[in-house]
């Protein structure tokens, strides 16, 4: 099995940092490789923007909903769905850019903001650092935008604490890999089974760790999902100047 392989597949998301400093040159080392991740006909719709000042790592922690590894870390990347700079490129010619009034952009460029954030987590673990994936920035999109001083056309999708780890977490297990795999079709066959069955694996695996409110799977999606999770997103959206009529 490949190195890339045996890094991929021992992911785990950290939540507890020092405040040890991460030197220029790893940093840029990690964040060159988003900078070269494909994006949708090259139109390179992501931009990062790098946090390092401890008042503002802090004022994150606090839109994101009091996440405190957030602020603990040195380092937090905010990855932005960016067709600022395709606007501007198409002024240069004398166009007009209206793609971003259509829903397939917003998920094109979603997914190349997961594509240069999956490429950015795994770069910083192959330096030794811990990392974990923030999307409680959506939270208060709003004050993430002022925050960072975000022009029209963009968006903050999602974010990633990079640091020294302290503390490591626990692997935790997955649903059934059958789940996850579909030959051919999607397979829908004793799904009910196969999530019953993790509900208590991880219900056992939280005990096994320690914690004594760890709730079943069903349960923790629930928690979220039986609501809309961050209800701002769509107003923030369309205040940027995205659009979902197209």
């Amino acid at each position: 099995m490949s190195n890339v392989i045996d890094l991929l597949n021992d992911h785990k998301s950290e939540r507890s940092f020092t405040d040890e400093a991460i030197d220029d040159a790893t940093l840029e080392r990690i964040i060159s490789t988003a900078y070269r991740a494909p994006t949708s006909v090259n139109s390179q719709q992501v931009s990062i923007v790098v946090i390092r000042d401890e008042a503002r790592r802090a004022e994150i922690s606090k839109i994101a909903g009091g996440q405190p590894w957030i602020a603990q870390a040195p380092v937090f990347l905010v990855f932005v769905l960016d067709m600022y700079k395709s606007h501007v490129g198409l002024e240069l010619i004398g166009d007009q850019q209206i793609a971003h009034e259509s829903v397939e952009s917003v998920v094109a460029g979603a997914t190349d903001v997961g594509i240069a954030l999956g490429s950015v987590m795994a770069a910083a673990r192959s330096e030794g650092l811990g990392i974990v994936p923030i999307g409680g920035i959506r939270r208060d999109s709003d004050a993430m935008i002022k925050l960072l001083k975000l022009p029209k056309y963009t968006y903050p999708v999602a974010g990633v604490v990079i640091g020294h780890v302290d503390v490591p977490s626990h692997h935790k297990p997955r649903l059934p890999f059958e789940t996850f795999r579909h030959d051919e079709t999607y397979k829908t066959d004793g799904l009910e089974e196969k999530i019953s069955k993790y509900n208590q694996e991880i219900v056992e695996h939280w005990k096994d760790t320690g914690r004594t409110d760890g709730d079943t799977w069903s349960a923790s999606v629930s928690g979220y999902y039986k609501h809309i999770y961050f209800p701002d997103v769509l107003p923030n959206l369309i205040k940027q100047g995205f659009g979902f009529n197209k």
